[in-house]
């Protein structure tokens, strides 16, 4: 069973691209070699798309490999398979990774447990029940990426032909 995915390297400085590149050919096993563009979002730091294709658990697989260097912001998505519900991750420099399971239509799948506990941490008057489901459904992360997700002059368009 395979399913089909695709990484956003939002900002990653020069030296760091072929890095990157090494990351996923090690994940995927067969030579990567992505376009790389300027991102005007950050001045100096480059980004890059690249759709993908492999196992349920390639997103993790990906995203485990390039957790671990402090510039890069890049997202991961995997869609749905018969054997697998789809995954997101996201990751800045100042928020670290977050995971999120998604649904056939992209909806993110919050487990009833993680919302139970959200619940009681504000009935608790620990936290704000609304800045813990913002959470739950990655906001914090959406904000810092959104800049970056625009493209910028010569990045490529993914245009849909399949509305669901």
């Amino acid at each position: 069973m395979t399913t089909r995915g695709v990484l956003y390297v939002h900002s990653a400085p020069r030296a760091l691209c072929p890095h990157v590149e090494w990351a996923i050919a090690g994940v995927l096993g067969t030579r990567v070699n992505l376009d790389w563009i300027r991102q005007p979002a950050a001045p100096g730091t480059w980004r890059s798309e690249f759709s993908w294709q492999g196992r349920p658990g390639t997103a993790s697989k990906l995203a485990s490999a390039l957790r671990g260097w402090h510039l890069l912001r890049f997202e991961v998505t995997a869609e749905p398979c018969a054997t697998a519900e789809g995954e997101r991750y996201s990751c800045t420099p100042d928020l670290g990774i977050f995971h999120a399971v998604t649904g056939i239509h992209g909806d993110i799948l919050i487990p009833e447990d993680r919302l139970r506990a959200a619940l009681t941490r504000s009935q608790r008057e620990e936290t704000d029940l609304e800045a813990e489901i913002a959470k739950l459904l990655g906001k914090p992360w959406d904000d810092e990426l959104e800049p970056f997700r625009y493209a910028g002059e010569g990045a490529p368009v993914r245009w849909l032909h399949q509305v669901v």
